[in-house]
């Protein structure tokens, strides 16, 4: 489980234009999904707590330590 945690990436929303299931100043899971990403999209878990492509250009990512990954993941 630690493994898969230290994979996990999260990132921080820093825009929503047009997205009402994602919220500026938060902090979201993001799936791996390699064709996504070459068409400039990220794979987030968003507030109705299932994945959507949104644009990478509306996150940044933002590195966790274990304990906070482990925290972040084990609220949702």
């Amino acid at each position: 489980m630690k493994k898969k945690l230290l994979e996990t990436q999260f990132a921080l929303c820093i825009e929503n234009s047009g997205c009402e299931d994602i919220e500026k100043r938060k902090l979201y899971q993001i799936l791996p999904d390699e064709a996504a990403t070459r068409e400039g999209y990220l794979r987030v878990v968003d507030e109705s707590q299932e994945d959507y492509l949104y644009p990478e250009s509306y996150f940044v990512f933002v590195e966790l330590s274990p304990k906070a990954q482990e925290a972040f993941v084990a609220a949702k």
